[in-house]
């Protein structure tokens, strides 16, 4: 109760997304993401139709940037070794956050490690997904969702909001996880959402089982 791979892209192709200067919609002053930098590493492994990632570049949300590019913010990664918590807000706010967009049946190719010289890698906590690839399976988040809850369980929900409200599904992605958002928002670190999480998860299995 709780709850066709895109393969036409060639490594010019990959350079080319990445490096293009990328003319950026100016975003108001009156909106919660107008402080925020919010970045993209582009490995082109995604069907361009259905890429969250590359819709929030095109519409002045998010940048992308080469892989070697600096930076010293929040890197959403699988290899990541920390959950994301509200503890990381000061590093959100002064150097920003960044998603890995490439395909999740594809990890094996990304260059992982000439991401680990910057940054702060964190691994997301449970969360269902709600993008119309994988409706309601666990973790496998698209950029959009993945970057919407860290900038929730980061005390940023109107900037969650914004993001999300630019795919028609994205209402039900807070549907399907509110409950859970506003779990982790309430953590002080990392230590206690992992255990919360798991408090969450188990009583949801008993739930299950009953």
């Amino acid at each position: 109760r709780r709850h066709a791979q895109y393969e036409g892209s060639s490594a010019q192709d990959v350079q080319a997304r990445n490096e293009e200067d990328l003319l950026c919609r100016p975003i108001g002053e009156s909106s919660p993401l107008e402080n925020l930098r919010l970045r993209l590493w582009d490995f082109a492994q995604c069907d361009p139709k259905r890429c969250t990632g590359l819709r929030l570049v095109k519409r002045g949300f998010v940048q992308s940037m080469p892989l070697k590019q600096p930076f010293r913010g929040i890197v959403l990664s699988p290899r990541g070794t920390m959950s994301v918590s509200p503890a990381d807000v000061t590093i959100l706010e002064q150097h920003g956050l960044s998603m890995i967009d490439c395909s999740w049946a594809r990890l094996g190719e990304i260059p992982f490690r000439q991401m680990q010289a910057g940054g702060h890698h964190r691994l997301l906590p449970f969360l269902v997904c709600a993008n119309t690839v994988n409706y309601g399976r666990p973790s496998k988040l698209s950029c959009a969702e993945a970057a919407a809850a860290t900038l929730y369980i980061c005390g940023k929900p109107n900037a969650a909001l914004a993001l999300l409200g630019e795919f028609s599904w994205g209402m039900e992605f807070m549907k399907l996880n509110q409950e859970l958002l506003d779990l982790y928002a309430s953590c002080e670190n990392a230590q206690e959402l992992v255990a919360k999480q798991n408090e969450w998860l188990a009583e949801a299995e008993k739930e299950q089982k009953d």
